[in-house]
């Protein structure tokens, strides 16, 4: 089967050139170029007219959690609360509406207490006035902390006396619980909250396909695939039920039983779905003071610093592991201590192992990256993948906790670009939908939601921006020959838009629409 594309800018991004036109046949791109050069190639195709639109390769998502967002199309919304009693409302009308029965397990996602009225994380008394019989679990927008009501701590086993974990924190109050946990305490607990049913996370799955193919995007992370996952992904195979490509990095305690679960997708595709590699936490979220910062937090009692996940033997010896697996490490820093202490590792590393650089390892998030870094990021080989659209979602309170000279160069992709170092964008979905034209807008404005320009120096030009999104992502997956521009023999992966962003002004990006996604020749999504 053939169709031609024409009448339209099509960016194939492999230069700033537009071309007039685009066969695809059998799934990849077959020519691109002039239209008297291709239009004898494409003899019973069918043509397709852009009408002035804009056809480019189809976004990448460089980090997100697919399995993240289907359960969230199963839970509480909580995003739109601005205080306590939102929450509590959000929870009683999730309640009400899908007759959850006494007892059962119920989730909310996306409080973020920087807008609430309060000023401060909910406790379990917020929930215990909701529902005494139902254990409740309300995850912040960040994932990396949350709240449990009294039920929940009960089925949990937590109580007043049990510890924290190295690199984690339990609430409590005059002895007492208040319901919050932080990074590695409520990671470990939240793994032991049951799962929705197999047949209904099979569906919510469907449903984040969609998603992800609204917003233009035909590869997809799957950024933390513990061993609770395997039964939902070996089900996602078996019934076909993936449309999209999904790579996947297990959790460094379950790398070995996912190389064992999945042999016939280790860094190869089996019906969609790929295990690529691995994945690290070296600290928090600056928006919650739980990054790991060099120097002290905005007004921080005690000099607070944030704290790492784990110490610098642990993580040599996890990379190790990576090494020796082949397996690329995706290693989740977003404070300049925490990326100070993965170059500190990996230099050591790479000192044994000069080839370890080959893995192309990723700093995820990577906020706080500082310009005296990036000399050492692009001499070990690390790639940077930025949460950009803090800028506008988180900018303000980044200002608060980290004063202007530190906000300035959060997700620093302008120091990147002027010393050669490849970066991506991403929006870590659940915790942003991922709008990647969204994410391009905060990478070239740099404006908070209040207005404020953050970092003029670290404004990138669009076609930058759109390179993070396509061709560099392609190559942070080792994908660079199959993915992120069009030219013959890659993947027909498009993306059809209603303007072209190279060609509006940049205050319009983030108004731009995604009108059809296009995977190996065929439509996923259509507006």
């Amino acid at each position: 089967m053939k169709t031609l594309y024409y009448g339209g800018a099509i960016r194939t991004l492999e230069s700033d050139r537009r071309a007039e036109a685009l066969l695809v046949e059998d799934g990849a791109v077959a020519a691109v170029g002039d239209w008297e050069q291709i239009r004898p190639q494409a003899r019973g195709a069918e043509m397709v007219n852009l009408d002035g639109r804009a056809l480019l390769p189809a976004f990448l998502d460089a980090h997100s959690h697919f399995s993240g967002a289907a359960y969230a199309m199963l839970q509480a919304p909580l995003g739109e609360a601005t205080d306590f009693a939102g929450i509590g409302r959000a929870f009683t009308r999730f309640l009400e509406e899908n007759a959850v029965p006494e007892g059962q397990w119920v989730v909310g996602r996306g409080y973020d207490q920087n807008v609430l009225a309060e000023g401060r994380h909910p406790t379990r008394e917020v929930f215990d006035r909701v529902s005494t019989t139902h254990p409740m679990m309300a995850v912040h927008q960040s994932g990396h902390m949350g709240v449990f009501n009294t039920r929940a701590l009960e089925l949990l086993g937590v109580t007043a006396d049990t510890p924290a974990p190295a690199g984690g924190m339990i609430g409590r109050e005059n002895g007492k619980l208040t319901g919050y946990m932080e990074e590695n305490a409520f990671l470990q607990y939240q793994q032991h909250v049951p799962s929705p049913s197999l047949d209904d996370l099979l569906d919510a799955c469907r449903r984040a396909q969609q998603m992800y193919a609204s917003y233009g995007i035909t590869t997809v992370q799957e950024g933390m695939l513990p061993e609770g996952l395997f039964r939902l992904y070996h089900a996602l195979l078996e019934r076909d039920v993936l449309a999209l490509d999904v790579i996947a990095y297990a959790g460094m305690d379950a790398l070995d039983a996912a190389l064992r679960a999945f042999p016939s997708a280790v860094r190869r595709y089996d019906r969609h779905f790929k295990l690529s590699g691995c994945k690290l936490f070296l600290d928090g979220s600056p928006q919650a003071r739980t990054a790991w910062l060099r120097a002290p937090y905005e007004n921080a009692p005690d000099g607070d610093c944030g704290y790492p996940a784990m110490d610098d033997d642990a993580l040599r010896q996890a990379l190790e592991t990576a090494y020796q697996r082949r397996m690329q490490p995706l290693v989740h820093c977003n404070g300049d201590a925490a990326a100070a202490q993965l170059l500190r590792v990996v230099d050591g590393i790479e000192r044994a192992h000069p080839d370890f650089r080959d893995l192309r390892p990723v700093m995820i998030h990577a906020q706080m990256l500082a310009p005296d870094q990036m000399d050492d990021m692009v001499r070990l080989g690390i790639i940077p993948s930025f949460f950009i659209a803090h800028i506008h979602r988180w900018g303000d309170v980044h200002l608060r906790n980290l004063g202007g000279t530190r906000a300035a160069h959060l997700s620093a992709a302008g120091s990147a670009l002027r010393c050669g170092l490849p970066f991506t964008f991403h929006q870590d979905t659940p915790v942003l939908p991922p709008d990647m034209l969204h994410s391009l807008w905060c990478a070239v404005a740099r404006r908070t939601a209040n207005g404020v320009v953050l970092g003029e120096a670290e404004r990138i030009p669009v076609s930058d921006a759109l390179r993070a999104v396509t061709a560099n992502a392609a190559h942070q997956y080792f994908e660079e020959h199959s993915k992120g521009t069009l030219q013959p023999g890659k993947a027909a992966d498009l993306v059809l838009l209603d303007a072209d962003p190279l060609a509006v002004p940049p205050d319009r990006l983030r108004a731009i629409r995604v009108l059809e996604t296009i995977k190996d020749g065929k439509t996923v999504f259509r507006a």
